[in-house]
């Protein structure tokens, strides 16, 4: 549990927490977020975590809200106030506080920022990791710019709840002509009977994913062969291995699509060898 988050300049009792009624984040989605993770203490991948939100403020035209030496004073205080050992910082920017309008507010209106630290077990991680996990494939319902990372997360939240109705772990969009575009918190990977490395090339439908992006340099160090091509449900049913990429998730072996048993119904070498050596290619943060 967060003990204190950052709002809008102060640390404040999570209990006490709170932003405006009319905040454009809370009337109108008009917010974006990163989540960081936090590995012994330390930020992993801040950088391009930091690159991202400055892309998504603006594509979205939301000023930036502080410089990138303020930003990094906010998460580190973040993860000392709360004793975050390993976990995440959720970190929120909208577009701030103003009377209800479909028009943007006048220029110079303060964005409204938020910064949460989440703790997490990485041993049941690790045994979550071991088993594999279930996804639910359902129809791609979303906004054409997903590449932003926006808080309108209602098609991904209802997703998620699809898949643990029916038993599932996540959920996989798939879209019109059967393709997979992403996870609703995570990007979407497969090895394909021949051993080649398939997942989506960067575009409008799907997040340019931190963790994704810091994997494929490991790829290419390791002459790992990387197919960027849409793939679809079928194959995904059809092949060696499949797995997740995210924040939270890291490297996450899927074991079942639809119920379908993907491979031999464990956890894939590949998959496994990929979660190890990751933190180990990515960017872990001084104190």
């Amino acid at each position: 549990m967060s003990r204190f988050v950052y709002v809008n300049g102060q640390y404040v009792p999570y209990a006490d927490a709170g932003i405006h009624a009319e905040d454009r984040g809370f009337q109108f989605g008009d917010a974006v977020y990163e989540v960081c993770e936090v590995k012994g203490g330390r930020l992993v991948d801040e950088t391009r975590h930091m690159e991202r939100l400055a892309r998504s403020l603006r594509e979205l035209k939301i000023a930036e809200p502080m410089s990138e030496g303020a930003w990094t004073r906010v998460l580190r205080e973040t993860i000392r106030r709360n004793r975050l050992r390993d976990g995440s910082l959720y970190l929120q920017v909208s577009r701030g506080v103003h009377r209800r309008d479909f028009f943007f507010p006048p220029a110079g209106t303060p964005p409204t920022v938020v910064c949460i630290a989440r703790n997490a077990s990485p041993a049941k991680a690790e045994a979550t990791a071991a088993k594999g996990i279930g996804i639910k494939s359902v129809p791609d319902n979303r906004w054409a710019r997903c590449d932003i990372k926006t808080v309108m997360l209602l098609p991904a939240s209802m997703a998620k709840e699809a898949a643990r109705t029916d038993g599932a772990n996540d959920a996989w969009f798939v879209d019109a002509k059967g393709f997979v575009t992403e996870g609703a918190s995570a990007n979407a990977w497969i090895v394909d009977k021949e051993g080649r490395l398939i997942t989506r090339q960067i575009d409008n439908v799907i997040l340019r994913g931190v963790t994704r992006t810091t994997l494929i340099d490991h790829l290419r160090r390791e002459g790992i062969e990387l197919v960027e091509r849409p793939f679809t449900i079928a194959e995904a049913k059809a092949a060696r291995e499949a797995f997740i990429t995210s924040a939270t998730s890291i490297v996450m072996p899927v074991v079942t699509i639809d119920g379908v048993t993907v491979g031999n119904g464990a956890p894939g070498l590949l998959s496994l060898k990929l979660r190890a050596a990751f933190h180990s290619a990515a960017e872990i943060a001084a104190v």
